[in-house]
């Protein structure tokens, strides 16, 4: 049983903020994360991608965000469950609330703050009929460390700012020694910038756009890996094309996952909270970024950072009502650890 002041649901970008608003409270936090490293989505699918509406930085790689939050809250010993989901929240007969994970991991603390972003993704797989077969072995949803990548031919699906993006990346830093990219219309619905580089750089032959068209098949090849797709155009008819890597990027659907049968009040797939402290119905919990609802929400990462600011204090309410939270500027009092 791990025991701590707060359990924090998620270790992405709010998550990692909350530890240490926590921190400067003196209130211990361990988060809980069903992806192997800390980040969230930042981590996991745009690492490389810039942020440009984080106060005091014009611009800054999600990547690099992670580092500094990890940094920053660092000072605070949190500690981390890596790759276990949270699946119940039981109250104890205490007061405190009991978190199991996936693995069976137990977590017990008075308070709870679900940092859990939009909450459990999964991707959108086109409708091939040996695709998962490939899973693993040539076919990527997800694109984690872009040098995975050096040197190979690569097949990028999809018109999204996720394919337009990492197009512009793998291509800009000379990654893959080819690159194929196929979508079924002639528009994108990426921004105009990143539309207007990838229509420069198939102007300029440095990949090869096949719009009007899909990913219709996978062919093996001598290892049982992918060899080769089969890509249907509307006027061309079939193309087969030699590659070491398909990568569909058609985004990710969310959903609450376990978290929708905790008791708590939900509306369609975010969870509601009061903005006093961002609290749910359940006392001594608390939904913090873009999982929580309520008028008016924008689903920023600066807006969960001050989210989670609040629900700490509110925090330390309930985990010492008897004493006197006042305000204490990092100006004045400076950043001390445990």
């Amino acid at each position: 049983m791990i025991e701590t002041d707060i359990v924090i649901i998620g270790a992405g970008p709010v998550g990692l903020f909350t530890v240490f608003e926590a921190g400067l409270l003196k209130l211990r936090c361990h988060l809980i994360d069903s992806l192997p490293i800390p980040g969230g989505q930042l981590a996991e699918i745009y690492p490389k991608k810039p942020i440009y509406d984080i106060p005091g930085y014009p611009t800054i790689n999600a990547g690099e965000l992670v580092d500094r939050l990890m940094e920053q809250g660092g000072v605070f010993k949190p500690g981390f469950t890596l790759g276990e989901s949270a699946v119940s929240l039981d109250e104890t007969d205490d007061g405190k609330y009991i978190v199991t994970t996936n693995k069976g991991t137990q977590h017990k603390s008075p308070v709870v703050i679900i940092a859990g972003g939009l909450g459990v993704f999964e991707p959108r797989k086109p409708p091939i009929d040996n695709l998962e077969k490939f899973e693993d072995k040539g076919v990527e949803y997800i694109i984690r460390d872009p040098e995975f990548y050096r040197g190979k031919r690569v097949v990028v699906s999809g018109g999204g700012d996720s394919a337009l993006d990492w197009t512009i990346y793998l291509i800009e830093n000379k990654i893959v020694s080819e690159l194929v990219l196929v979508h079924r219309r002639t528009s994108f619905r990426g921004h105009l910038d990143s539309v207007q580089k990838v229509m420069d750089m198939a102007g300029a032959g440095k990949i090869n756009l096949i719009t009007e068209a899909e990913v219709v098949g996978i062919n093996p090849n001598a290892e049982g890996r992918v060899g080769s797709v089969v890509i249907k155009h509307a006027t061309l008819g079939d193309i087969v094309k030699e590659t070491d890597h398909f990568i569909p990027l058609f985004g990710l659907t969310p959903s609450l996952g376990p978290i929708a049968n905790w008791g708590l009040e939900l509306d369609k797939n975010a969870v509601k909270v009061d903005t006093f402290d961002y609290s749910t119905n359940r006392k001594g919990v608390y939904a913090v970024g873009d999982i929580n609802t309520y008028p008016g929400k924008l689903k920023l990462i600066l807006c969960g950072f001050h989210e989670g600011t609040l629900a700490v204090q509110s925090a330390f309410a309930r985990i010492f009502p008897n004493k006197k939270n006042v305000l204490k500027y990092t100006t004045v009092n400076g950043v001390t650890g445990f």
